[in-house]
Parts: C-alpha cells; sequence; structure tokens
C-alpha cells in the first residue's frame, strides 16, 4: 500500500470520513446519470414528442422505437444500475460496487445491439460518437473508482 494510501485510509478509519473526492465523484456520478435517467424516462413516457423536442428526425425516432425488449433492458439497467451506484457511492456502501456492475452490463448489452444495427446519419456524427464512448468510458471509471474505494475500506 502506498503511503498516500495508508494516510487516507487512516484519515477514513480515525475520523470515519470518507476522502473529499468520494463526495466530488459521488455527486458528479449522479449529475451525470440522473440525466441518463431522465432521457430514458422521457423517452418511455413522451415518446415521440419527447424526441422531436429533442431535435431527432423521424428516422431516429423509427430506429429508437424498434430497440427490442431485451437491448431497452440493457438500457434500463445501465442507467438505472448507474443512478443506484451513484446514491450507494454517496451513502459509502460496498453495493455501489455490485450497482455499477450492473450498469456496466447494461452498457455492454445496448453496445452489443448497436454494434449490429445501422443507426441513421444523425446518430452517427463525430459528436454523437464521442458521447457514446463517453457514457462506456463513465461506466468503466465509475466501476474501477467504486471498487477501489472498497479495497480502501471507505465503502462499509
Amino acid at each position: 500500500m502506498t503511503d498516500m494510501a495508508a494516510q487516507e485510509r487512516i484519515l477514513t478509519t480515525t475520523r470515519g470520513s470518507a476522502p473529499w473526492h468520494l463526495w466530488a465523484v459521488g455527486f458528479l456520478s449522479l449529475a451525470w446519470n440522473a440525466m441518463g435517467a431522465f432521457d430514458y424516462s422521457m423517452t418511455h413516457i413522451g415518446g415521440a414528442d419527447y424526441l422531436r423536442q429533442m431535435q431527432m428526425g423521424d428516422d431516429v425516432i423509427a430506429w429508437i422505437s424498434a430497440v427490442p425488449a431485451w437491448a431497452t433492458a440493457g438500457w434500463a439497467l445501465g442507467v438505472w444500475g448507474a443512478v443506484g451506484g451513484s446514491i450507494l457511492l454517496l451513502a459509502r456502501s460496498r453495493f455501489a460496487v455490485a450497482a455499477f456492475a450492473i450498469s456496466l452490463v447494461g452498457v455492454l448489452a445496448m453496445t452489443i445491439y448497436t454494434l449490429g444495427q445501422a443507426a441513421p446519419a444523425s446518430m452517427s456524427t463525430p459528436g454523437a460518437l464521442a458521447f457514446e464512448w463517453a457514457i462506456k468510458i463513465v461506466a468503466v471509471l465509475l466501476l474501477f473508482y467504486a471498487w477501489a474505494m472498497q479495497r480502501r475500506g471507505v465503502l462499509r
């Protein structure tokens, strides 16, 4: 264990407080994933009207409407697992690791689906692709972070 990790563990166990970065990561994670939860919910509640408000064309709406149940379940696991993981991280619960793992499984399921489907051109712009990669990278980093905090004894 490095000196910094040892000092952080001592501070955590003697004062019972979490390192400052847990709160920063937790709140940023919750904000990021709340946006995903809002989008997921509105896509299913508001349907085509919501998607049109988001400047999506009929081709994108048709593509999203054709997503099979198993991929939609992956999307749900990705979004709600991450929201739960963020809340559990802020609660300093070791179950944050499992929630972020479930989220990553959901992200991977949706990725498998999208790899086999030709998305409309408006969904294949560099910005849209960068955002898709950001989702995947953040999911991996949040799982790794929660796992590291559990190993250090920050999550109980």
